[in-house]
Order: C-alpha cells, then sequence, then structure tokens
C-alpha cells in the first residue's frame, strides 16, 4: 500500500487483531511452511491459517490469501511470510504477515471499504470497529507491534 499519514495507525491496528493468530501460526515448525510455501500447497496453508484464526475471530473473517515468501539462509533465522485477506464485516483487508523467531510483522497491502467514507479518519475507525466486532475477544493491548512501516513488534 502507498504510504499514507494513516498507514501506520492502519497497520497497528491490524497487527493487534492477529497478533494472537501470528502467535499461533509461530508454533508450527518453520520448515514446513516452508515447505508448504515452495511446493505451493496452499489449501494445506489455508486450512492452518483459519484453525490458527478459528479461536479468535468469527469463520471467514481471516483467510489465507495468494500465496507467500520465505528466507532460509545459512546463519540466519527463517522468516515466513504469509498473505492474508481480513475479512471483516464491510471491508477487506490485503495484508502480509511476517513471522520470525520471536514476534512478526504486518504490512497493509490494500484496504477495500465497502461504503468508503471520504474522511479517512472514519475509514480508520471503522477498521478498528470491524475487527472488533468478528472478533471473539477483545484484542487491544498496549504492547508493541511491528508494522512495516513503523517497526515495532508483534510478540
Amino acid at each position: 500500500m502507498r504510504v499514507c499519514p494513516y498507514t501506520k495507525e492502519r497497520e497497528e491496528i491490524v497487527a493487534h487483531a492477529i497478533r494472537s493468530v501470528a502467535s499461533e501460526l509461530r508454533l508450527i515448525d518453520a520448515a514446513d511452511l516452508i515447505a508448504l510455501l515452495r511446493l505451493e500447497c496452499h489449501s494445506n496453508l489455508s486450512d492452518l491459517v483459519s484453525s490458527a484464526a478459528e479461536l479468535f475471530f468469527q469463520p471467514g473473517t481471516v483467510n489465507f490469501g495468494v500465496g507467500g515468501d520465505y528466507r532460509l539462509d545459512w546463519g540466519t533465522t527463517p522468516e515466513v511470510t504469509l498473505d492474508l485477506e481480513l475479512k471483516p464485516e464491510g471491508m477487506t483487508v490485503f495484508a502480509r504477515l511476517t513471522l520470525l523467531e520471536s514476534h512478526g510483522q504486518v504490512e497493509i497491502n490494500h484496504i477495500s471499504f465497502d461504503d468508503p467514507s471520504d474522511d479517512p479518519d472514519e475509514n480508520t475507525a471503522f477498521l478498528a470497529e470491524s475487527l472488533r466486532a468478528s472478533a471473539f475477544n477483545e484484542f487491544i493491548s498496549t504492547a508493541p507491534v511491528q508494522t512495516a512501516v513503523s517497526e515495532p513488534r508483534l510478540n
């Protein structure tokens, strides 16, 4: 997504919302995720993402997107990036979740509002409320998160 004045805030909202999903996905061995990406086993990845998300969100809210990526070099820790589609009521968020050894980070590629407002602040508030409404539990946390713009951590 083109970096705008409201990009950082929106990425933080999404990062806070999917923090628990990211933690669940990090329980899967990185080698397994990399193998599934490398072999293009997208339906298996979709099942894993859905299983991780079903504990925290209503069905169909967090979905595996169109692919992913990984970094695996000698002497470094693996990084796995998964494309996600978040579909709370009234919008679709296309994001990339990068899973690292002890945290994750979120980058929003695009947000499609069903009925967008002319005011970006209203759209940002709607994003937060829509994600909150689709979650089973409150996800707001004061812990730092990591976004593509600001680089804080998502624990």
